[in-house]
Parts: structure tokens; sequence; C-alpha cells
């Protein structure tokens, strides 16, 4: 294939530099043709299907190599052949040489400027993928616009051939009607430039914007049939209402509230949602707690006899509530009061694109509002396996009102969740199986990463059943429980509680979005654009609800455009950037996260250099007794831009923070290691993982002269 590819440049090459050592450009000249007209005239009398046919064949060559002269051959085509003749053939001609500049383009650079741009390319490709047709035609409807320059470029794209050529058969041909046009009267022309008049490539670009606001007309249209049938209010009470008051609705009002809008945040349960009540801060809670009970299995490690912790699981749970209870205040109806929030406690129901329906205490309330922001969050999703149904099952919503420790506990998923909960039960003292039914824990992670945590959790008494599929559930004479299939085999598991942590899915039901036509995708979240609009343009989601990432910091981070957008969007609208997006699991290691990993890199043919630094060699680490785990940096090849890094160890989670700061500025492993980092901590993985890039970069050659250099000093 490189082969291929040299030949057809070097040939291609070859044809262009004979075009201008022998001076051919001379016979693509206006002097030129008006000199010979005549003669041009006579030869086609004589010969008309010859000259035709080689005439059509020149213009293909001319702009297939993108050589100067095709506006030179357009109007000698309406001096020879008259107009209807001239434009039939060079529309044509052209739009067929365009097509094999675009493929040769193509086929000699698209590969490599693809891989080597790659992440650059990601948002370029998919507008050409969505909008490439309309681009090309309007840059089509425009002379003075190169159009090598556009069968070169479109040529590095994902558009497809035919629409290139159908798109290009069409844009050009008013611009070539002028030209044929301009032939028929060649010998009233005295320059091309005399050919278009500062009046006439105005009429031109006002043709190429009229695609522009043809489509901004078709989006008032659209926007027309959206609304059919709901009555816009006169006036509204409020300028945005939020469904929700976990992370994204909470952001959301906030923002709203500081540029001085009039807000309105509805919860239907506890403000703070999800993550302060029932995920992250409990969950983070628990890991801590079964932490310090660990200490007993590792008392040696730090010079002990024994560390015996002993504790009540009651009070574990207690202190769970005590830590939300602290951190409640930042997410309450109080603060959110004060900031200019208008919160209202009751299930909202959208019953118009401008208008929210509150069941409260009180009774219905219904609100008006220029815009809505749905966020509602998720909740866990529950399986339909046989036989739940006669199970009290737990799951990361009710596990927290526990008062007794499950003596026998299953856990059934292995993400994220699944892990950290297995693990803080198993150090607890219970006796835990965590059930999955894919070949290993953590199917998102790096698989060295997913290994090491399954080491950690057996090594924590955590019985881990990969590859086993929960069958079905049993209460047999009094006792629960759950049967597993294992290939051929089915398993049986006696419990006294399971803990079913398999996923999450988007809270939609009751909102009134069937009703207005609003798009629910397949897993459940509500299908939103790049704007993170729904099919109304004044109705937004964000957060869980809206996917496509499930993280307390990314719901955040929608919220921030949803609002903005919501507000400002008619003076200014951004698209919701996902380019650079960290996550981490708590489990002891921890494992923290952000963009490519190896199998991902692979699957989407990235050509990527790999560094690992070992975190068993790092100081701080050995001091602490904490040894275990790696930093991972996957770099394009060649270079010292950074894609991605997996970290597994103590604090993973915080050392991350300084490779999402560098993805995100665009700063490279040479940047990190040139920084100061504290000695003796964790941090200081970070630096000797880029040293160990800088080691295998390093410029051999000119280190074989310098030790010359020494050697001469010496």
């Amino acid at each position: 294939m490189q082969a291929r590819k040299f030949l057809l440049l070097a040939v291609i090459v070859a044809l262009i530099a004979a075009f201008f050592v022998f001076d051919l450009g001379h016979y693509l000249s206006l002097d030129y043709l008006k000199a010979q007209r005549g003669a041009f005239q006579a030869l086609t009398a004589d010969h008309p299907a010859a000259v035709l046919g080689g005439f059509f064949a020149l213009y293909v060559l001319v702009t297939a190599l993108s050589l100067p002269g095709a506006a030179i051959m357009t109007l000698a085509g309406g001096a020879l052949f008259g107009f209807w003749v001239a434009l039939l053939l060079i529309s044509f001609a052209s739009s067929i040489g365009a097509t094999l500049a675009f493929l040769a383009s193509r086929f000699v650079f698209r590969d490599a400027v693809q891989q080597r741009f790659a992440e650059r390319l990601k948002k370029i490709n998919a507008g050409v993928e969505k909008d490439g047709a309309f681009y090309l035609f309007s840059l089509r409807l425009i002379p003075v616009v190169p159009f090598f320059v556009i069968n070169l470029v479109m040529g590095l794209t994902p558009l497809k051939t035919r629409t290139f050529y159908w798109v290009s058969q069409l844009g050009m041909l008013a611009g070539t009607a002028v030209y044929v046009n301009a032939g028929t009267q060649i010998g009233q022309l005295d320059s091309l430039s005399g050919l278009l008049s500062p009046g006439l490539i105005g009429a031109f670009v006002l043709l190429g914007i009229f695609p522009w606001v043809a489509k901004l007309v078709m989006g008032v249209l659209q926007r027309r049939k959206v609304y059919k049938g709901h009555q816009k209010p006169k006036h509204f009470d409020r300028n945005l209402v939020v469904i929700g008051a976990g992370s994204a609705g909470l952001v959301s009002a906030y923002i709203a509230a500081t540029v001085k809008a009039k807000v309105t945040l509805i919860e239907k349960e506890k403000m703070g949602g999800d993550c302060l009540n029932t995920g992250c801060v409990p969950s983070k809670a628990l890991i801590k707690s079964a932490k310090i009970a660990h200490l007993e299995h590792s008392a040696g490690r730090y010079g002990f006899d024994s560390v015996t912790p002993t504790f009540r699981f009651a009070e574990i749970m207690a202190r769970i509530h005590k830590v939300i209870e602290k951190i409640e205040p930042h997410d309450s109806v109080q603060r959110y009061t004060e900031l200019g929030v208008d919160c209202v406690q009751g299930s909202a129901r959208i019953t118009s694109p401008w208008q929210v329906t509150v069941d409260t205490a009180e009774g219905e309330k219904t609100l008006t509002t220029r815009n809505i922001v749905i966020a509602s969050g998720a909740r866990p999703l529950v399986p339909p396996i046989p036989g739940i149904e006669q199970i009290d099952i737990l799951t990361s919503e009710n596990l927290w009102q526990l008062q007794s420790q499950p003596r026998r506990l299953i856990v059934l998923g292995g993400g994220p969740i699944g892990c950290e909960l297995a693990q803080s039960f198993a150090r607890l003292g219970s006796q835990v199986t965590q059930v999955e039914m894919l070949p290993r824990l953590m199917p998102r992670e790096d698989p060295e990463a997913a290994a090491l945590v399954t080491e950690a959790l057996e090594r924590d008494g955590v019985r881990v059943l990969t590859d086993h599929e929960a069958a079905r559930f049993a209460v047999e004479e009094g006792e629960k429980v759950l049967y597993a299939q294992h290939h051929d085999e089915t398993l049986r598991l006696p419990f006294d509680a399971v803990l079913v942590a398999v996923g999450r899915r988007a809270n939609t039901d009751g909102l009134g979005l069937e009703a207005l036509g609003i798009e629910v995708r397949k897993n459940g979240t509500v299908a939103v654009n790049d704007l993170l609009q729904t099919r109304f343009p004044n109705i937004y989601a964000c957060g869980d609800v809206a996917g496509p990432y499930q993280f307390t910091h990314v719901a955040a981070h929608q919220a921030w455009y949803a609002a903005v957008n919501a507000l400002f969007g008619r003076l200014k609208s951004f698209k919701v950037d996902y380019r650079v997006i960290p996550w981490a699991t708590f489990t002891d290691p921890e494992v923290a996260r952000v963009g490519l990993n190896e199998e991902q890199a692979r699957e989407q043919g990235i050509e990527v250099e790999i560094t690992r630094y070992g975190i068993d060699d790092l100081d701080r680490a050995i001091a602490d007794g904490s040894d275990r785990g790696f930093v991972k940096v996957l770099t394009a090849k060649g270079k010292d831009k950074i894609l991605g890094v997996t970290i597994v160890g103590e604090s993973a989670s915080d050392l991350i923070a300084e490779f999402v700061l560098a993805m995100k500025h665009g700063l490279g492993l040479n940047k990190i290691l040139g920084t100061i980092h504290i000695y003796p901590t964790l941090a200081e993985a970070n630096k000797y993982a880029a040293g160990e890039w800088k080691k295998a970069h390093k410029p051999e050659a000119l280190l074989r002269w310098v030790e010359r250099f020494h050697a001469w000093q010496r």
C-alpha cells in the first residue's frame, strides 16, 4: 500500500513538474487563447468529436492535478463550443477532475493525517459527517475560494465520494456558467480580473452566504414545527426551572442565581441528590472506617505486634450519617435560598415546553419558565433475575439504613461500586462473594489495573467469581440462595444479604417526557445534542439523566453548559467539552484514569507509546507501606503529548489531577519532568513516570559525542 501511494505521488509530482519545466502554462493564458481563437474554431469545425473529447480529457487532467489554467479553459470552452455545450462539457469535466484530486488526496495523505491528528480531528470529522455536504456546497458557490484547496482538504475528511461529486457538480454550476458566458464574448475581455467585477464577486459571496441564511430560516421553521400545538406564554414567571437537586441541578441553579436570573429548583426527595445521601459521601465514609478496621491485618508492616480495632457496625453506620449531616448545609435549602434560588419540594412534571407542574405538600403548583433543565439523576438498576422479587435486595440507595452487619454478603457486579463495597464489607468482617458475569472485574479499566484490584480484594477475603452469571434466586428451607452459572457448571451460593450493583438507570419516569415527545435513548438517558438540548431548544438535560458519563464531577461540568446555554444561548452557545474526563475507583489500591487506556487505543487504531513507572520504587510509598501500583502513561508516537493515564496506588485519585491539568492545557511529559515536586511525596510518581519517558527518548547520537568530549577533557 505504501509503495502504491509513493508511486501515485511520484507520478503526480512528475506531471506537475513537467507543466512548469516545459512552460506549458503559456498555452493556458488569455492572450494565447485570443490569438489562436480562429485556429481552434477551424479545428473544431473539421474534427468536432475529437476536439470535444480531447478538451474534456485535458480539462479533467488540469483540475485533477490542481494546475493553473482551469479558468482559461472554461473561457475557451465558451468561445469554441457555445454556451450550452460548453456548460454541459465543463460542468462534468470539472466535477470529475475535482473528484480525482479528492480521491488522490484521500489515498495518499488521509490515513497519515488522521492518525497523527486523531484527537484534534474528532470534532471536524463529526461535523463533516453531519453537515459536510452543506459546508462544501457553500464553499463551491464562492469562486474566490480556491477550488483545488477545497478538493485536497476535503479528501482528508470522512466525506463520502459520491456526496463530494454531486455537491461539487451542483455547487460549481453557477460559477462555471459565468465563465462560459464570458468565453462566448472572449474578444471583449482584456484580463481575467475584468471578468469578476467587485459587484459580481459580491453577488457570489451573497450566494455562498445564502445556504447559511437558509439554514437559519430552516432552524426557525423547525422550531415552529417542534413547538406546534403548544401555546407560548406572553410572560414568564421564571428564567429557569431546574428539576432535581443533585450535583447537576445544584450547579445549574447556582449559576442562574449568580447571574441574577430568576430560578426555581425542584427536588422531590433530599437536597444533594444521590452523591450526598446515598453515593459518594456515605461510600467514602464507609471505605475510611473499613480501612481503619483493616489495620489489624497490616500491623506487622508498621512494626506492631498487633492492632485490634473493635467496633459496632451500628456505630459505623451512625458515623456515616453524621458525615452526611455535616456536609448537608453545603447543599441545603437554606443556603440556596440565601443565594437567590427558589427551592420547591415536590414532584415535577413538564406539561408544556414552558410549563412545569409541581405536586407539593400544599397542592399542585404550576410554573411558567423560559427554559427548563432536567437534572433528575439516576437510580440503581435492578436486573430481572428470576426469583429476585422474593429477596429484600440491597442497593446503593437503601444500604445505608442497615443496622446489623450481614454475615454472608453477595455483591452482584464488578464495577466501581461493587468493588468498593465488596472490599469494605470484607474488611469489616463479612464473608463476601462478588459475582461478575464478564471475564474480569472493572472491565472499563486497564487490565493490569483490574488485576491488581482483584488481587487486593482476594487478599482482603473477597471470593471473586468472574465469568459467572446470576441465573436465579431462591429461598430454600428459610435460606436465601443464588444460583450462578459458570459455563456448564451451576454454583449454589447461600447468603444473608445481596447487594445489587450492576449499573444505574436514568430517572425519567413521571417527568412527562413521553407526552411531549422528548426522546429517551435505549439506555434510558434523555437524548440531547452537543448543547445539551432536547428536541425542544429551551429544554435541556444534564448529569446522570443525560449521560454519557455518570460521575458527580461530570454532572457539575455539564451543568455549566446547560445553564449558560439556557440563559444566554440566544447570544452565544457552547458545545459541551468531553475531551478530558477523569474518574477514579476508591478501592485500596485506588484506580484513577483519564483519557485512553491501552485497549481503547488498540481498538481505535491509535499508535501510542506506553511508559510505566512502578510505585514499588517510590521512596514515600515504601516509607508508608503502600508501595504497590503503577503510573502508566500513553503518549503519541515519538512525542511527549499525553493521550491517557492510568494510576493504581495510594491516593491515585489525587495524583491524577496533575495529568488532567496537563492534558487539558496541552502540556507534555517534559513539562511535568521540569516541575519541582516535593520530596518525599507520592506526587513524585508523576515526575518519575515522565523521567521514564525521557530516558526512553534520550538522544543517543548526541550522548556519544558528549562522551567523546568528556574523554577529550580528561
